[in-house]
């Protein structure tokens, strides 16, 4: 008498099957399905003792699973019974000269299963008794779904199975590879369950395009419809099973009528009207970066968008300022509130104590407005964390990033390039996965060549700092252009806004010019100050 080494089976915790895990009499489980063994201090699945097939079995049907007696016979499966209660299956395993040098016995009452023979050396369960070259062959995840799936239609097309389980799937099928492939189509039919479905698309990926077509049941398995009597169900999924495509691509005239269904996007315009002409405002789902050199008034752009948001919009708002701390923030979104620059104690002392309070109240004290804590350089993995618990646990909309140089300053990577486009892709899968609006302040490199860009060199997206990344992952690249060093305070203090990148409409070049006040910290739309062809400054 061959002494058993499986005890008992059971639910698996890692991949959720209900009876895949198998508990060995040694202490530890083994989970058939996602091939993951389980108890203390194991390391790895030792191999299996190869026993010899002493166990005997008789024809008859499998009653408890509803399975004739004919496909029985056909697929090489006995019984052992006590009565007429079936207590175990025998399926028989082959090898390729189609003689049986295995069985694997599955107990009825608890699901209990064991091997008697080698089974490494069989092929696919059921691969024996059909020939290849045929129109369509099934491949299901156990035993008894292949009998299932063939019996349920009408015994005409062959269906096999895996040995052990959706774990060793694409591994048993690479060995069996020229068999599968000779049919004209390859049916994946596996369980409905994570396990299930992640082994049938990487079974799929083997075979050529078109070959490879995946059944999406509406019952765990095959073995299901079976026992329910729906025959015409199953076969309307099987026959429906579309060919394998990788995730991601997709025919477009399947969206059909979603084509119509306008996506979520909240639109907030510019505060000024010039730049809506070409950009239509901005979007929920976008990524804007603004660039310049040191002193073209990026930080004083931020501010205005902020308070903007603040005023026109419901939403919550969030900055991330690197270069200030929070009271400066507040003082600075104060200010354009008042349209006075109150960041100055000088300014501020002129305004009572009642006009301050008011400014305060129409703006930070609206709990719509979010900022961190925090000043210099700091671990990116930090700040994306701090973006995504704005984005989530706050709810903001629209937050400012202001600047990405910094964030790359501290890091220890020398190649600035590397941490640039590291981090790029990182905020753009985070406003994908959030559906924030970005805005991100960037820095450009020195230009080469006697002007630089505080005399109002003209940019391009070639000047931006560290990595093409940056054009290549924002929606939108906004350039502000000043020459801080014209004796014309009127030149000096106005910023051309170029716009390199418009992913939305295509629009480019200049959009409007911005006026900054001295008097009152403030950026306003002006008509074009410089003659035709002075602006790019030849």
């Amino acid at each position: 008498m061959i002494k058993r080494q499986w005890l008992d089976r059971g639910p698996c915790p890692k991949c959720g099957s209900s009876d895949a895990n198998v508990n060995h009499q040694q202490g530890y489980s083994f989970c058939f399905s996602c091939q993951t063994r389980f108890g203390d201090n194991i390391v790895s699945m030792p191999k299996q003792e190869t026993k010899p097939m002493n166990t005997t079995g008789t024809w008859g049907e499998l009653s408890d699973r509803k399975i004739s007696l004919d496909t029985a016979k056909k697929y090489s499966t006995k019984i052992k019974s006590e009565g007429a209660i079936v207590t175990h299956h025998l399926y028989g395993y082959f090898n390729e000269k189609g003689e049986q040098i295995a069985h694997k016995i599955r107990q009825t009452k608890d699901k209990r299963m064991w091997t008697e023979g080698d089974i490494s050396d069989a092929v696919l369960f059921g691969q024996n008794i059909f020939s290849p070259k045929g129109k369509y062959i099934t491949i299901c995840e156990g035993e008894v779904d292949a009998m299932s799936a063939y019996e349920l239609m009408g015994s005409k097309w062959p269906a096999i199975s895996i040995k052990t389980g959706a774990g060793s799937a694409l591994r048993d099928c690479k060995e069996s590879f020229r068999y599968l492939d000779s049919f004209d189509n390859v049916v994946i039919c596996f369980d409905m369950d994570k396990q299930g479905q992640e082994a049938a698309e990487q079974v799929a990926q083997l075979f050529a395009p078109n070959k490879a077509r995946i059944v999406r049941l509406d019952h765990k398995d095959a073995n299901e419809y079976l026992k329910m009597g729906q025959r015409e169900a199953f076969n309307d999924c099987w026959w429906n099973a579309k060919p394998y495509t990788p995730a991601g691509i997709v025919n477009l005239k399947d969206i059909g009528m979603t084509l119509y269904e306008e996506d979520y996007c909240e639109t907030c315009l510019y505060p000024w009207p010039k730049m809506n002409e070409k950009t239509y405002g901005m979007r929920t789902g976008e990524l804007i970066t603004f660039t310049s050199g040191a002193g073209m008034g990026k930080s004083s752009i931020m501010r205005e968008l902020i308070h903007h948001f603040l005023r026109n919009t419901e939403d919550n708002i969030g900055i991330i300022a690197l270069e200030e701390g929070i009271k400066n923030t507040a003082w600075n979104i104060m200010s354009v509130e008042a349209s006075s620059r109150l960041y100055i104690k000088e300014i501020r002392d002129g305004y009572t104590q009642e006009q301050l309070q008011e400014f305060q109240d129409k703006t930070i004290n609206s709990g719509r407005f979010f900022a961190f804590d925090h000043f210099g350089s700091i671990d990116n993995e930090e700040i994306l964390a701090r973006v995504r618990f704005m984005a989530q646990a706050l709810d903001t909309k629209w937050i400012c990033l202001d600047h990405l140089s910094i964030l790359v300053s501290g890091q220890q990577d020398t190649d600035e390039r590397k941490s640039i486009d590291i981090l790029m892709t990182k905020l753009r899968s985070l406003v994908e996965q959030t559906g924030i609006c970005l805005l991100l302040v960037s820095h450009l490199r020195r230009p080469s060549g006697d002007r630089g860009h505080e005399e109002g060199k003209e940019i391009s997206l070639s000047h931006l700092r560290g990595s093409a990344s940056i054009a290549h992952l924002s929606d939108s690249v906004i350039a502000l252009e000043r020459n801080q060093q014209d004796d014309d305070p009127i030149v000096s203090n106005t910023t051309t806004i170029r716009i390199l990148k418009n992913r939305y409409t295509g629009d480019t070049g200049v959009a409007t010019h911005l006026f900054y006040n001295k008097d009152t910290g403030r950026m306003t739309e002006i008509a074009n100050p410089f003659e035709v062809g002075d602006n790019d400054g030849d």
